[in-house]
């Protein structure tokens, strides 16, 4: 589950995306567009800052843009960055792996071999989304269908 933080990085971020990419926006402009809380979105996008997803600029004309162009930041390092691993269970995860304390065997667990699946396509999806392809009309573009039609096809098998 997004945590509220994460969802105010992503809807932050989205408004960026839409402006022109030299633009900067005031955060006074980005929290009222998005009607988020001012003092809780400075904290998120001086995070943000920190990572280079985006840029600020200070004085007058001054405030934040998108460090990179929209089509290279994915919906996965927003969510990594702000929320941590994406696996359901710790056993799964790729960057943060921890063995499960309660499981006698790792190896033939079914819950382990069901979340990775699981990790996996919340990770394809996330992954192969960029801020450009959620602007658009479907909410992505035809990689992050062809990355879920594989997903839900490698799960079919299984």
């Amino acid at each position: 589950m997004l945590s509220q933080k994460c969802k105010y990085a992503l809807r932050a971020l989205l408004v960026l995306a839409r402006e022109q990419e030299q633009e900067v926006l005031l955060i006074g402009e980005i929290a009222e567009r998005e009607r988020l809380p001012k003092k809780f979105l400075e904290a998120i996008l001086l995070e943000l800052k920190r990572h280079g997803i985006v840029r600020s600029r200070r004085g007058r004309g001054g405030g934040y843009a998108l460090a990179k162009p929209a089509d290279v930041i994915t919906f996965g390092q927003v969510v990594r960055l702000m929320d941590g691993p994406l696996a359901p269970t710790p056993c799964v995860s790729v960057n943060f792996y921890q063995r499960c304390t309660d499981c006698p065997d790792e190896a033939r667990c079914e819950i382990r071999l069901v979340m990775r699946r699981v990790r996996e396509a919340i990770a394809n999806t996330l992954d192969h989304t960029t801020l450009k392809d959620a602007l658009m009309p479907t909410g992505g573009d035809s990689r992050t269908d062809a990355a879920l039609a594989m997903v839900a096809q490698e799960v079919a098998v299984k």
